[in-house]
């Protein structure tokens, strides 16, 4: 791989060869001393348009605990911030020596474009880009689900697995991600939402859509997804009555996660709207594992920074 901007990008081959670095990942940072030396003397950039807890952090201490320099680069009192144009930002990163970089930003395409427009030859990370694609939020997720749905063999892709993924599609970028890459790991995917937050042209996707929550959830899924519904991105309003009406149709409430298989397991991007999209007692219940993907997150970017940085990411990563 050169960059990690899009799943589509990648082949199932480059899909289970991640998953697999980042199980071996995961095996290190259960160590008493979890550093790795593999990428002494590089610099990684992350380079945020956009604010972000979660994903900035977790790049952050991926990069760190693979013995990489970290810049936390943030557009809010920048030099982006007076006008500077993205160009002449990514050859200033350039020349401050940055190895690979990381980029997260409210444009659909961004990455894309420092990736391929030649202003810059370090590789490029997509840390998010407007509601296109987060293709480490699905590697995360897809590591996730791999572990509990199937946890006799940690090298097996998720083919048979049916995973319901509900709330705000229109507007989210985890969706996407995760649609493309579930489905080249052969998982069935069903996205529920309101009619006016699926997108135009998600009839094209590999997945099914439905109206019903409580229809897809009695087709007895092993994984249900709820995305956050980023009321900051619906200028204008309109896109389903009320919250309250939301909620009742398409929130996960204890009485909904009652109805889930023994087996199934929780899952949410985050952050959350607790008592909205999802009710307090199913995000803390122990089929929950939300804040293990949080987890999962340090281990992915881990192995998505050894596969284009490492000199040795042929071969199998090492302890040294």
């Amino acid at each position: 791989m050169r960059h990690f901007i899009s799943i589509a990008d990648l082949t199932r081959e480059d899909a289970l060869a991640v998953l697999a670095t980042a199980e071996h990942m995961a095996q290190t940072q259960s160590r008493s001393i979890r550093k790795l030396p593999t990428l002494v003397g590089t610099t990684v950039v992350n380079l945020f348009f956009e604010d972000s807890t979660r994903t900035r952090i977790s790049f952050e201490a991926a990069a760190k605990r693979l013995s990489a320099d970290v810049i936390n680069f943030s557009a809010k009192g920048s030099s982006i911030s007076k006008g500077e144009s993205l160009k002449d930002t990514a050859l200033t990163l350039q020349a401050m020596g940055a190895d690979a970089v990381v980029v997260r930003s409210a444009s659909s395409g961004a990455a894309h474009l420092l990736a391929h427009s030649g202003w810059i030859d370090q590789p490029i990370i997509n840390a998010g880009d407007g509601a296109h694609e987060h293709p480490t939020q699905a590697m995360l997720d897809a590591f996730t689900m791999r572990r509990h749905l199937r946890p006799e063999d940690p090298s097996a892709d998720l083919a048979g697995a049916h995973v319901v993924i509900v709330g705000d599609v229109l507007h989210s970028r985890v969706a996407r991600s995760n649609v493309l890459l579930l489905t080249l790991l052969g998982a069935r995917v069903t996205l529920v939402a309101p009619p006016a937050l699926v997108p135009v042209g998600a009839s094209a996707w590999p997945c099914e859509i439905s109206y019903d929550l409580d229809a897809a959830l009695a087709t007895g899924p092993d994984a249900v997804m709820m995305l956050r519904v980023q009321s900051e991105r619906m200028v204008g309003g309109g896109f389903f009555p009320t919250a309250g009406e939301y909620s009742r149709r398409y929130g996960l409430s204890a009485a909904r996660a009652q109805t889930l298989p023994d087996h199934a397991i929780v899952m949410h991007p985050g952050p959350m709207n607790r008592g909205f999209e999802i009710d307090g007692s199913v995000a803390d219940s122990p089929r929950s594992v939300i804040v293990e993907q949080v987890a999962s997150g340090v281990f992915v970017r881990m192995a998505v920074l050894y596969h284009l940085l490492a000199t040795d990411a042929r071969e199998a990563p090492r302890d040294h």
